[in-house]
């Protein structure tokens, strides 16, 4: 459900190593409730395509909603007993949530078979949904000091809540000329073309033709990359599709290293997905955040908007303006752009939040103290 969630979990496997810890990352729905897996990364996939407006309705009744609903209890009962086999069977030390349904099935777990394991829970975007809140969880990463008095406020332990940011792959925080970061990539023809780092999530979903298309009206001589994720039908179809444009579209899928595309753009427009603008931050790359799904994607680009740390867009109108105030942006401007964003610029999110795990299994060796 969302490639980001798995990112975040590798940025912590790859901290953690560097300490000698065994590490295994599992998908939680395949696991606990396999039946319920492909039906909901079907429905997610298919309400944000047919009626968007849908999620962001749902998102907030269950977030208003005063207790939990029956079939939520079902779904983590059930999920509890179905990983039970899998935990017997690995005996972690501790067990990492970077996604909220795992969070609540590790909380029915520690109720109903084991309280002694340890359970930490990492929000992974700037906003807590009360999906993510529980008790019993022994330890909570978040990306800001607000979601932290969030949870304080619903009854969790502050002891409990550390505001590390959240992790990402610490290779987005490593300096890289941008001519070179063009070269490895094979990027060097484009000369002094300013390059655009087009977006849409690891699911590919986003308004990828709208965001090209607003680059169609900017006085800039442009260049675009575009990543379309692990969504190989879309990539091919916009493969075909790009070539109607009047300026060059590099499209490509997946790839592992969004790191060294970062580094070779002037921007980025994308979907506001937390650990995709948390890459972003870290990268130092201007953002513009184009038209975030209700829910979580809305409220991250509230926040955003509120820290005047990225600038917003809803049509293709919208992209060509917030494209040309980037780019006609004199250098002082941009940094007072990223020292805006440096409060939520967490490049040691990753390592922090390993020293959390180290904690909870007793192994602190004196790191430094979170914030």
């Amino acid at each position: 459900m969302g490639v980001g969630h798995t990112s975040a979990a590798k940025a912590v496997e790859a901290a953690l190593s560097e300490h000698d810890v065994d590490v295994r990352i599992v998908d939680a729905y395949q696991h606990a409730v396999p039946f319920f897996s492909k039906i909901a990364a079907d429905g997610y996939i298919r309400m944000v395509k047919i009626a968007p407006w849908m999620y962001g309705f749902l998102y907030d009744r269950v977030e208003r909603a005063r207790k939990v609903g029956s079939s939520r209890k079902w779904l983590s009962r059930l999920g509890a007993q179905n990983l039970h086999a899998l935990i017997d069977a690995i005996q972690p030390s501790c067990v990492v949530c970077t996604h909220a349904f795992p969070c609540g099935i590790m909380a029915d777990y520690k109720s109903t078979i084991d309280p002694t394991l340890p359970v930490l829970g990492i929000v992974t975007d700037y906003v807590v949904h009360p999906f993510w809140i529980y008790r019993n969880i022994d330890a909570y990463a978040v990306a800001t000091p607000q979601m932290r008095d969030t949870l304080i406020a619903r009854g969790i332990n502050p002891a409990r809540v550390q505001t590390t940011g959240i992790p990402v792959d610490p290779r987005f925080g490593m300096t890289s000329s941008k001519a070179q970061a063009r070269l490895d990539l094979g990027l060097g023809t484009l000369g002094q073309r300013r390059l655009v780092l087009v977006m849409a999530g690891g699911l590919g979903i986003g308004p990828l033709e709208m965001m090209l298309r607003g680059l169609e009206d900017v006085s800039h001589s442009v260049a675009a990359v575009v990543l379309t994720g692990k969504n190989a039908r879309r990539e091919a179809r916009l493969r075909e599709w790009v070539s109607r444009l009047p300026y060059p579209v590099l499209v490509r899928g997946f790839e592992e290293n969004v790191y060294d595309y970062m580094h070779a753009s002037d921007l980025l427009l994308t979907k506001p997905g937390g650990l995709t603008i948390s890459e972003a931050l870290v990268a130092r790359i201007p953002m513009v955040l184009v038209k975030p799904l209700g829910g979580q994607e809305e409220r991250n680009t509230r926040h955003f908007l509120k820290q005047r740390a990225a600038l917003r867009a809803y049509t293709r109108d919208d992209v060509t303006r917030a494209v040309e105030r980037l780019l006609d942006a004199q250098p002082h401007d941009l940094e007072r752009l990223f020292s805006r964003a440096e409060a939520l610029r967490r490049p040691e999110a990753a390592a922090d939040v390993a020293q959390i795990v180290r904690q909870l299994v007793g192994q602190d060796l004196g790191a430094r103290a979170l914030a």
